[in-house]
């Protein structure tokens, strides 16, 4: 093979380092991305419920908050900086420490879990869409719903979830495929639009009775016996948590930081999660206490708090504010979607046959692969507990931070081949053993097995909070004292 013909097996214009002229992305638009990432229904729900379903001390709940928000910001600077001084994604950094063909099969397991939970999510979403269709059929003619052609399932699903999940499917492989200029828009947009839809219900909750809703605010805030020793494990659980929730973003942040204009910028954008995590908790917080507090008027509520979004808007019974509620939740799934699932797949798929596949061609085959995981979801694949499965392949995502980290930093002190990056030659500096780096998949491999186990092993699944973070250090100081001269 010639020397010519193999670089080409490698080389991607959409895995190459990213031109100066484009990358503009300021701490401005990392805080749209960080906003991005907690505004998912889900985020909304874990929020709440810290502060109000597990009964915690306030100041413990926002604290390890805070905690576990500096935790991201240190590992997203650290994973973001390779990145951003060479202008490449995650999927080809990895091949310095793994080896190019190391790279391209482990990392693999990162588009994997993105396609699965892609899909999933596009299950949720598309449940969001269903609702409006079903609202704007009801508002047309109520008995309608009661026709057999919206009684007949396939799959647990009838037509109006069909063509939902078509719907979510289609909007977000058109929207999806644009390239980064346009991703970079969306993500702006969302924010700031979720934020405003925020803002609003913020002030319908709050003017719908000043004194009421201040006063169920102030008394749901516990500010009592914060030092009390038996909060020290509270305290760590909850910045495990927090952790936890934006740890699939951390490992392929890399996609994103290699925009940024310089490490000053991302050092500022990605503090400026601390801020996000701060405004969002307070909307959300007063949100639920709020309409907890017009919804316990009714006896039939006392025995329940809603924390989930879906759950408060379901129980208004305003559908004008029930649809606004649903665009704001469409609008914030899609942008966590492309973010957290779509983006990483796209270049894990490109890095897995680069001379074949593109932007487009990658978002359609996770395109046709996310819409199998949706409609298989409710009926098969949430009853066969393929979360854990999930999970367990995301236990390599720890490592993989650690053995970059301690590579880039330690072992390569910051410098990087940029032609041997895209070699396939024996005398490329990544080339290692047959394209992979053996003391690099054993680290792997060893931080798997301490990270998988807090999903396996029951006596230890109080650390799964922690697994990340765990199988991160155990791969990196071995691979460091392996790799080491």
């Amino acid at each position: 093979m010639s020397q010519q013909k193999s670089k080409k097996t490698l080389i991607n214009w959409d895995l190459v380092s990213v031109n100066p002229n484009d990358k503009n992305w300021n701490w401005k638009d990392l805080f749209c991305f960080w906003g991005v990432n907690i505004q998912s229904v889900i985020g909304f729900s874990l929020i709440t419920s810290l502060y109000v379903i597990y009964n915690l001390n306030t100041f413990v709940v926002f604290f390890g908050s805070i905690l576990g928000s500096l935790l991201v910001y240190f590992f997203s600077n650290w994973i973001g900086k390779p990145s951003q001084k060479f202008g490449l994604p995650f999927i080809v950094l990895l091949r310095s420490s793994l080896g190019i063909r190391g790279a391209k099969y482990f990392g693999f397991l990162r588009g994997l879990v993105g396609i699965f939970m892609f899909g999933i999510q596009t299950y949720f979403l598309s449940k969001a869409f269903s609702y409006l269709i079903r609202i704007f059929i009801f508002s047309i003619e109520p008995s309608l719903l009661d026709q057999d052609i919206f009684l007949i399932f396939f799959l647990g699903l009838n037509i109006i979830d069909w063509v939902s999940i078509t719907i979510a499917i289609i909007l977000q492989t058109i929207l999806f495929s644009m390239g980064m200029k346009f991703n970079k828009k969306l993500i702006t947009f969302s924010a700031l639009t979720v934020y405003s839809g925020m803002l609003l219900f913020f002030f319908s909750v709050l003017l719908s009775d000043v004194k009421f809703t201040t006063e169920i605010f102030i008394n749901s805030l516990t500010l009592t016996n914060f030092f009390d020793k038996n909060n020290l494990i509270p305290f760590i659980t909850v910045a495990g948590t927090v952790f936890a929730y934006f740890s699939i973003i951390i490992l392929s942040f890399g996609d994103f930081s290699r925009y940024v204009k310089d490490e000053k910028e991302l050092k500022k954008g990605n503090i400026s999660l601390v801020l996000n995590l701060f405004i969002f908790s307070f909307f959300a917080l007063f949100i639920v206490v709020g309409a907890d507090g017009f919804l316990n008027e009714n006896p039939d509520n006392l025995s329940r708090i809603f924390t989930n979004p879906t759950d408060i808007i379901g129980s208004l019974n305003n559908l004008l504010i029930t649809s606004l509620a649903l665009i704001f939740i469409i609008i914030a799934s899609l942008s966590t979607n492309l973010i957290a699932n779509f983006i990483p797949s796209q270049y894990t798929l490109i890095n897995l046959l680069p001379s074949s596949l593109s932007l487009k061609s990658s978002s359609f085959i996770i395109a046709i692969f996310g819409f199998m995981v949706s409609i298989f979801w409710l009926t098969f694949l949430s009853q066969i507990g393929i979360l854990s499965f999930i999970d367990t392949f995301a236990a390599f995502f720890g490592p993989f931070f650690g053995i970059m980290i301690f590579d880039f930093y330690f072992i390569k002190k910051g410098d990087l081949i940029n032609k041997d990056i895209y070699s396939l030659e024996s005398n490329g500096a990544y080339y290692f053993s047959g394209g992979w780096h053996i003391k690099g998949v054993y680290s792997l491999f060893l931080g798997f097995i301490f990270s998988s186990s807090t999903i396996w092993n029951s006596n230890l699944m109080f650390l799964q909070p922690f697994s990340w973070i765990i199988g991160a250090i155990v791969a990196g100081f071995t691979y460091y004292l392996l790799a080491k001269d």
